[in-house]
């Protein structure tokens, strides 16, 4: 008989509550997407695992550990679903770290990052003019990518263009468009008032050091700096039924794809 592995791959995060409202919740609506499938966790980033492990006791697993386990349960069958928003460095990551063990099963399907093509720009460009609303004409919604250095990058300048016109902006901590660029465009349009909310799965570190902190270099402090009220809205996109149904959608796309194609 048949056995159906279901591995979530994220960056993860150090923030227990985040964790449980975003991760955790995306995790239970493909539970409920996929209750033929035994899910399975592993997080990306090493330095996080490690911090969970040393302030939790809590031991999470790398995509590597992650399918080493699948392996040894005798899966003949594996999905992997992306949780990240981009396909940048960590994505080809475990791209790699599957492609490694394709041989152990007879089927595998990846789903894609939440931006892979046009529909995908669309469908969550549409969503984020949708939050905050209503807004008054001198308020704005600004999200903060993480940003990358992978080309992926051009992602968040392509999103802070669909989203032009709508009260909402998005800009990257670690890339284009900078919080200056923002700032500059908030300025010209006469805004105010600014909602600030991490464009990034989980409200972590980068959300509550870069975005939402007191420190001079922080969005919130910039902002303040050129005279616009801010009001901090640590909520991951990983919290809305919406960006969940996405990624189901593209693990969905992903096996209905590859039975037409024969299998992978």
């Amino acid at each position: 008989m048949s056995k159906t592995a279901l591995l979530i791959v994220s960056f993860g995060t150090t923030y227990p509550e985040t964790r449980h409202q975003t991760i955790e919740a995306t995790e239970d609506a493909f539970r409920t997407a996929f209750p033929n499938a035994e899910v399975f966790r592993a997080f990306t980033s090493k330095i996080v695992v490690s911090r969970i492990k040393q302030n939790e006791g809590l031991s999470i697993d790398s995509p590597k550990q992650a399918l080493a386990k699948i392996i040894a349960g005798g899966y003949d069958t594996l999905y992997v679903q992306s949780l990240h928003l981009i396909p940048g460095i960590e994505y080809h990551q475990v791209e790699a770290a599957v492609a490694k063990e394709a041989g152990h099963f007879k089927r595998v399907v990846i789903g894609q990052p939440l931006l892979n093509d046009f529909a995908d720009y669309q469908a969550t460009s549409t969503f984020l003019k949708q939050i905050g609303k209503p807004l008054a004409a001198d308020e704005a919604v600004l999200f903060m990518g993480h940003g990358t250095a992978n080309s992926a990058f051009t992602a968040y300048a392509c999103l802070d263009h669909m989203l032009m016109g709508s009260q909402h902006y998005m800009g990257a901590v670690e890339s284009y468009p900078d919080i200056q660029f923002e700032i500059s465009r908030l300025k010209a349009d006469g805004i105010k008032r600014v909602r600030l909310q991490p464009f990034m799965l989980v409200a972590g570190n980068h959300a509550h050091n870069d975005m939402a902190s007191d420190a001079p270099d922080s969005w919130q402090s910039q902002l303040q700096r050129a005279g616009i009220q801010v009001r901090s809205q640590l909520k991951g996109m990983g919290e809305y039924p919406e960006i969940q149904q996405q990624f189901i959608n593209h693990l969905k796309r992903q096996l209905l794809s590859t039975e037409t194609k024969g299998g992978m």
